[in-house]
């Protein structure tokens, strides 16, 4: 006899809750484990990677960076995008950059700047690993999305001052703990239909 198991309807996240609108950063996904005793590892969007199987640099880079990698950002898994020299956009640079997603962590709350978290930030790595640029934080609105995204088309890039031609902006919402994205070309395509 075939058994039902009751399964609820999940919560319904409400709308107009606060969301951070952040600037969408053209790499490839990237993400650095650090395990408790300090050991750290790379993965792409895909697979772990190492130096020798690697993804455009990013493994070989955390595995030179490891130690300071892990006092900086603390045990747990750090999702981010590789962006910069040879990737994607490239943005004009001559190197390339880590950005974290979870800016939060990254900028910390309002009063809290003097963080043992904020003060490591200050290493040598500070110029190679942030979070990536906070454009909008507050309430969801239509206007604050069409508008932030504007300003970017405009102003160009926040992650790389003066490049001219960003990708567009995500959109974290806050209640739902979902990211949305907006691109500024192809953004009603698929990724196979936009290429």
């Amino acid at each position: 006899m075939l058994e039902f198991t009751f399964t609820p309807w999940p919560k319904t996240a409400r709308l107009f809750r606060d969301v951070v609108i952040t600037e969408k950063l053209d790499g490839t996904n990237a993400a650095i484990h650090v395990a408790d005793d300090g050991r750290v590892a790379a993965q792409s969007r895909n697979r772990l990677i190492t130096p020798d199987k690697d993804n455009y640099g990013f493994a070989t880079w955390v595995h030179a960076n490891a130690a300071d990698l892990a006092y900086i950002l603390g045990p747990g898994l750090h999702f981010g995008e590789w962006w910069g020299q040879g990737i994607q956009r490239r943005y004009g640079l001559e190197t390339k950059r880590f950005s974290l997603f979870n800016t939060a962590r990254w900028y910390g709350a309002e009063g809290e700047s003097d963080t043992p978290w904020n003060r490591a930030v200050q290493t040598a790595l500070r110029d190679v690993v942030d979070a990536v640029p906070v454009l909008y934080e507050g309430p969801f609105s239509e206007p604050a999305i069409t508008g932030t995204l504007g300003i970017l088309q405009q102003k160009g890039s926040h992650a790389a001052p003066g490049f001219m031609n960003p990708e567009g902006i995500c959109v974290f919402h806050s209640q739902s703990k979902n990211v949305f994205k907006v691109t500024l070309d192809h953004n009603d395509a698929a990724k196979w239909e936009a290429a």
